[in-house]
């Protein structure tokens, strides 16, 4: 893979995410003591949309016996995630898009102990999103889990949600005034890097600029996944901002 400092961009994409959600690292404890807690210490995980690999890498540090399957679409940042762990047997690494219909087809198992994933699906709007989650639904095994932690908007709310992007924006503002990197200026710099750059630009050709979906609510996601065939389905920690919505097959 070169000379690129691969565990240096994995920790730089860590920051600049962590701008836009400083309470990050907590929802991947809950989400992981949930795992603990479901399924056991040695789960085979798929880590879904897993982008530079963040859930993998945390997944592993805590359950060195658990394997993971990394699916995403964007090119930079699975160079950063096949980069980072090169070698290490436990992790396999998938190149497919989620709204296509068969891609499960490429993935290395049937079934898995638990599906991951985080701040990832907000940009599948509802129709794609349900059908998303019926096919997660055939791939967790029975007793197996499925967990989201994302944007997800209560429009019910609308002063609580006004008073919170706008606290939100605030320390974004200052932290920005003290040199936090933002999401675009952490693509200029890959657009830089000699390995990053090719990937880079075919990830723009895909994805264009960053859009939203529609963001529904954890009460939409929790119904949604019980129609697709889980047996449960709640949030089990949430921020001002976003949830982790937990659902058991």
């Amino acid at each position: 893979m070169g000379d690129t400092d691969w565990a240096g961009w994995q920790q730089s994409w860590d920051r600049q995410q962590e701008w836009y959600m400083p309470d990050r690292e907590e929802r991947f404890r809950v989400m992981l003591d949930m795992v603990e807690a479901l399924v056991g210490p040695e789960p085979r995980v798929l880590d879904l949309a897993c982008g530079t690999g963040s859930i993998t890498d945390r997944l592993l540090r805590r359950f060195p016996d658990a394997v993971s399957t990394g699916v995403d679409l964007d090119p930079a940042l699975l160079a950063i995630a096949r980069g980072t762990f090169e070698g290490d047997g436990r992790v396999a690494f998938v190149t497919a898009d989620l709204k296509d219909p068969e891609w499960t087809k490429a993935l290395p198992y049937d079934t898995y102990d638990a599906v991951l994933t985080a701040t990832a699906l907000h940009w599948l709007h509802s129709e794609p999103l349900t059908a998303l989650y019926g096919q997660v639904a055939g791939l967790v095994r029975d007793g197996g889990v499925f967990m989201n932690a994302d944007h997800m908007i209560d429009t019910a709310t609308p002063r609580i949600n006004a008073a919170e992007r706008a606290r939100r924006h605030a320390r974004m503002d200052e932290e920005k005034a003290a040199g936090v990197l933002d999401w675009a200026e952490w693509w200029a710099l890959a657009a830089k890097d000699p390995l990053l750059a090719e990937p880079t630009a075919r990830r723009f050709e895909i994805y264009g600029e960053h859009a939203d979906g529609d963001m529904p609510s954890a009460g939409w996601h929790a119904d949604t996944l019980r129609a697709a065939g889980f047996g449960e389905a709640r949030p089990v920690w949430c921020s001002p901002s976003d949830t982790l919505l937990l659902a058991v097959k």
